[in-house]
């Protein structure tokens, strides 16, 4: 959404500041053995290399019964240019199934053509109303799709899929699916990151379609976001390493809306409080209403080091539905339950994430990058605290 901070509603009523972020999907089913409810990552990474890593998709799963295969494009191969100074674009694209029924959206695989500036993605849904106000935006736009920080810039817009390094088809074992009503077309949001390469992209996304008839139980993405306050090391100094100076920076260079992220999640995740500055940081969000949780996955950026996702913290009943202690970049996959999760009204999530502002120095990705106050922002360099639920809601 370019030029104003978003909110959405997770779960009927928390409200979740959903600035562009991004990005995490697929899966397969849950590994043998699992831990039932939670869902774990390896306990080593690969330092976060983050950019031209990516390995060619994976072959598609066989299809199941009643499903078929899509297959869609960028109209035209896009070159993408990082405004303000920046090194970061984010782009949308229409493109159009041709439903002229309904359907449920099973899986999604998205085809990364430029992987040396292809950051990540996420898919969105919109209806014929909608689409109409997209292909708008598009013809008012110089060259192909539309510039969308923070979401797809169309009302209404539903995130259906999501892609990022080390990952594969969504795929769940449960009859459930994304509903996608007659007319439906898809938004495709990509975030291209310039620091590490250049050219055309002309990416694209095959979609698994089962009929709408096909009494599937409609999900729905959730999201849990949590605050960055990550200062310089005490071995760096500049001007953006004052907090102002750098939330001023991030301001410049991606628009008001992310000030206004930063504000908000100050106000909605330290209720009230000024900022504290730290690597870890965490924010709890109220379930508003009866769901079953089926998969989870957790997304931040390059200084990423631990990620977690539980339910109820403190309490009697407490769960740990997602666990990463050793962050990788390039494996942001979503990860299915070993069992659906039962969630009431009433419940809380919370998402805590650990920052480290010492691998600004370690990484190629970072090099020459001015040290700074690190906040949440969209750009590589910035940071990102986002626990994604996918769930379905109790009728």
């Amino acid at each position: 959404m370019q030029g104003k901070a978003r909110f959405t509603r997770w779960a009927g009523g928390a409200a979740v500041a959903l600035a562009a972020t991004l990005l995490v999907a697929s899966c397969g089913d849950a590994a043998p053995g699992a831990t039932p409810g939670a869902s774990t990552a390896p306990a080593a990474h690969s330092g976060h290399a983050g950019h031209g890593t990516a390995e060619p998709a994976a072959a598609a799963a066989p299809l199941r019964p009643g499903e078929r295969f899509m297959t869609l494009t960028l109209p035209q191969p896009y070159r993408p240019s990082a405004p303000s100074g920046g090194t970061d674009e984010y782009r949308c694209f229409l493109v159009d199934p041709g439903l002229t029924g309904s359907a449920f959206l099973t899986g999604s695989q998205f085809l990364p053509q430029n992987t040396d500036i292809v950051h990540h993605a996420i898919v969105f849904r919109v209806g014929p109303k909608e689409a109409e106000t997209a292909r708008k935006a598009d013809a008012a736009t110089p060259g192909e799709g539309w510039t969308c920080f923070g979401d797809s810039g169309i009302e209404n817009g539903a995130w259906v899929g999501s892609w990022a390094p080390g990952v594969d088809e969504t795929l769940l074992r449960q009859k459930v699916g994304y509903p996608l009503p007659a007319g439906s077309q898809m938004v495709l949001q990509i975030h291209y990151n310039l620091l590490g390469g250049a050219g055309t992209d002309r990416s694209g996304i095959r979609l698994r379609l089962a009929d709408g008839g096909s009494g599937l139980a409609p999900l729905e993405t959730g999201l849990i976001t949590g605050p960055i306050e990550l200062p310089c090391t005490a071995e760096e100094s500049g001007p953006l390493c004052d907090r102002e100076a750098a939330v001023e920076n991030v301001a410049h260079r991606f628009g008001e809306q992310a000030r206004q992220m930063v504000d908000g999640l100050t106000r909605m995740c330290g209720q009230g409080r000024p900022p504290q500055p730290g690597p870890t940081q965490h924010c709890d969000m109220p379930v508003r209403r009866d769901a079953t949780l089926y998969a989870t996955a957790g997304h931040m950026h390059l200084l990423g080091r631990s990620i977690k996702v539980d339910l109820n913290p403190g309490a009697p009943d407490a769960k740990t539905i997602l666990d990463i202690p050793a962050y990788n970049f390039d494996d942001q996959a979503i990860r299915p339950l070993a069992r659906p999760l039962e969630v009431k009204a009433g419940d809380t999530l919370r998402v805590t994430c650990t920052h480290d502002a010492g691998l600004r120095a370690m990484l190629p990705a970072l090099r020459g990058q001015a040290p700074r106050y690190v906040v949440w922002g969209e750009g590589t360099s910035d940071e990102m605290c986002l626990g994604l639920l996918v769930w379905s809601p109790k009728a």
